[in-house]
């Protein structure tokens, strides 16, 4: 079986304070820091052991994965198993970069964010440019809120041209055609991100070969429906897999909507979906008039 993963157990901290989300500068507690730690550390377990399947893993924790060091040994770990076909993570690239020396660079590739007010800007650029120097795959993205504007143009005029610059349509903002106009011309695929797509009742890979996994080993087809299709560790999960029609009304998240079957995206992002790079050539197409 072909299957991707996206875990997320119960690390909830972070070392950011973003005024937009939820977790930011939350403290884990040294037991919440535990279970994750023992959680991640069963998937890991089961994932290295799962040979008979093909596997692509998505880490996608609440907080900050990376500053945390069972996450990066699970990464390096990962990545060096034949069965495993890609191995990522969401993260603000606020860590150290040298462990990365340990991993099969041909597995392992990392989604990272930059937010303005953070960090330095010249510091997240200078582990940017280490990620390219050491060969790591990677994208970097940024929310498209209006003051964000000026550093998402910095970072697309500094960072090379081959590396993604996405952008994530802000959550409750509405954008002019003008706006969206302009976001565009960074990120050409800005407008999938700018509107919410509809999904009520469409074919979607979530619950057939992409399911949402947490600490709990419970498996659901994605992080956006709560309904239990069973566990990952006693397999009852293998008997719900299936096609199903998505049962809410819009998916507004790039992991999610990726996945639906009505949008191209599979082939926009072959090769790159679960670290969000687009396949070669996608970009300049994109970009085209028309595109």
């Amino acid at each position: 079986m072909d299957l991707t993963i996206l875990y997320r157990g119960p690390l909830a901290s972070c070392d950011y304070d973003c005024p937009y989300c939820p977790f930011a500068k939350r403290r884990d507690s040294p037991d919440r820091l535990r279970a994750d730690r023992a959680a991640l550390e069963r998937f890991t377990g089961w994932a290295a052991a799962a040979a008979d399947d093909r596997l692509s893993l998505l880490f996608t924790p609440w907080g900050e994965g990376l500053v945390r060091s069972w996450y990066r040994r699970a990464l390096v770990e990962l990545s060096h198993r034949p069965h495993v076909e890609r191995v990522a993570i969401q993260t603000n690239l606020s860590c150290r970069t040298d462990w990365l020396a340990e991993a099969d660079l041909d597995t392992l590739a990392l989604w990272c964010t930059y937010h303005p007010g953070q960090t330095p800007y010249d510091r997240f650029l200078a582990k940017v440019r280490d990620l390219g120097d050491r060969g790591v795959r990677h994208s970097i993205g940024i929310v498209g809120l209006p003051e964000n504007l000026p550093h998402a143009r910095r970072l697309r005029a500094d960072l090379p041209a081959h590396v993604y610059l996405w952008v994530n349509a802000a959550e409750g903002h509405t954008y002019t055609d003008t706006e969206a106009d302009t976001w565009s011309a960074l990120d050409p695929l800005f407008p999938y991100s700018r509107h919410p797509h509809r999904s009520a009742g469409l074919p979607c890979r979530t619950g057939r070969s992409v399911v949402s996994v947490d600490g709990e080993g419970t498996v659901r087809r994605c992080h956006f429906v709560r309904a239990e299709l069973g566990n990952l560790y006693d397999g009852s999960y293998r008997a719900a897999l299936g096609p199903r029609p998505c049962p809410l009304a819009v998916c507004d998240c790039h992991i999610g909507y990726v996945h639906l079957e009505t949008l191209p995206l599979y082939d926009t992002f072959a090769g790159g979906i679960l670290e969000r790079i687009p396949a070669p050539g996608v970009l300049a197409r994109a970009a085209e008039p028309g595109g």
